[in-house]
């Protein structure tokens, strides 16, 4: 008689195996059932296919690494069938003025639970915040009526905290869940970009002044960590790498090349000089970090005689002495795009390609200029675009905005009479 496999080579073999052929063993014996749910087994399956596990855990006590596996699996073919019947849709209205931004508060990207929400918040030009159910098509919570339009803001989902900035450069923290204020600081001149941003020392915000300073600061308290003149009496726009290590300055409307500030000198008060460093490039106009890498950089821009448009992709790295820290930006490629293309979006996807959109096209290149293809299916300008994993790209005609948590997709749609509504399409996933 042939000796039976254990338990311990059982669960040695399943882990060479796919989700497919998981699936199938647990339906021979009540031993191999035991075996083929194992949560290691099913958390090994979700790292190798989702990089993104090991940032967005599984919400322990809410759903098993197989439960995680099957619903986020069901989630994507969802979304890529584009089938009615596996969304609601619905028409979100409430503000009465025109919504300049919106963000998602919801606290885990993927979670399939009963508990589980996608929350938006809003700022409008009619002076309040709004909180939103986009399941439900409902308002949580309206600010109070503000001295000034709100024009921006960013959230801090762990923290349940939403941060706004009004034209006056007053900025408000507000407690996510009951819309109660926690606290506010005022910048000198009004605010040209802000941006949330996470560290190992605690999460931080950082301010882009009208007057060229960069500023930042604690969270939730909003006291001042630093101060920076970056561009004098010039408004910025703000970019954080996605590893949190560094922030990018772009002048808007400069020809002063755009900088790259190491996060860490700005986080220590004790530190004389930020340590930061120019790029070598002129009349900057897009920018965007490549989600897959720490410290990898794509900036669109014009040539040394301002004529042709130019992608060029930069690596930085920190070279820390005794004494000092030093920013080193090499650059890893570059490609001059076709005179015939003007495009207003540009986005990373993975590590060595590049979205960009001209009119109602979206093209891919890579990062070395190698056009791989061109999706010509709008009818109308692209006007947004939201990357929502590594196969599925959202582009929109007619949104002003649009932002995605997995399980549901909001858009800001404009109306004729100046106002704005929220668009939201939520699928339909039940944890099993």
């Amino acid at each position: 008689m042939a000796p039976q496999i254990g338990p311990h080579e059982l669960l040695h073999v399943f882990s060479f195996l796919e989700a497919p052929d998981l699936l199938r063993a647990a339906q021979v014996n009540k031993v191999w059932n035991e075996i083929s749910v194992t949560q290691e087994l099913w958390r090994q399956l979700c790292l190798r296919r989702w990089a993104s596990c090991k940032a967005f855990p599984v919400v322990l006590g809410t759903q098993t690494w197989r439960q995680y596996y099957l619903c986020r699996s069901e989630l994507e073919f969802r979304v890529a069938s584009g089938r009615s019947q596996d969304f609601t849709c619905k028409a979100i209205s409430g503000h009465t003025g025109k919504i300049d931004q919106l963000a998602y508060i919801s606290p885990h990207e993927y979670r399939f639970d009963e508990r589980a929400r996608s929350v938006v918040c809003t700022v409008s030009s009619d002076c309040t915040v709004r909180a939103w159910d986009l399941r439900e098509g409902t308002e949580i919570w309206s600010s109070p009526v503000q001295p000034a339009p709100l024009v921006s803001l960013v959230a801090y989902p762990l923290l349940q905290l939403v941060v706004t900035v009004d034209t006056q450069g007053l900025i408000t923290g507000w407690k996510a869940e009951t819309g109660s204020e926690w606290a506010s600081f005022r910048l000198p001149t009004s605010c040209s970009s802000m941006e949330a941003c996470g560290h190992p020392e605690g999460p931080f915000l950082m301010v882009a002044c009208a007057d060229g300073n960069l500023y930042t600061l604690t969270v939730p308290q909003l006291q001042v960590l630093s101060k920076v003149v970056t561009f004098p009496h010039t408004s910025m726009t703000l970019t954080c790498s996605p590893d949190q290590q560094w922030v990018f300055v772009l002048a808007k409307g400069s020809d002063v090349g755009p900088k790259v500030f190491y996060v860490q000198s700005l986080l220590n008060p004790s530190e004389d000089i930020p340590v930061s460093t120019t790029l070598p490039v002129r009349l900057s106009s897009r920018v965007c970090w490549a989600p897959n890498e720490a410290a990898r950089l794509t900036v669109m821009h014009r040539d040394d005689r301002g004529m042709h448009l130019v992608i060029t992709t930069f690596i930085l790295k920190a070279s820390k002495s005794r004494d000092r820290v030093s920013i080193l930006a090499q650059q890893l490629a570059s490609f001059i795009l076709p005179d015939t293309m003007n495009p207003h979006l540009m986005q990373a996807h993975g590590s060595q390609v590049l979205l960009l959109t001209s009119r109602s096209e979206l093209l891919l290149f890579t990062i070395d200029g190698v056009h791989l293809i061109a999706f010509q299916d709008h009818q109308r300008p692209i006007t947004s675009m939201w990357v929502v994993n590594s196969w599925h790209v959202l582009r929109y005609s007619g949104f002003t905005h649009v932002k995605s948590d997995s399980r549901s997709i909001a858009g800001v749609e404009a109306r004729s009479n100046g106002t704005s509504i929220l668009r939201s399409y939520c699928y339909k996933v039940q944890l099993r």
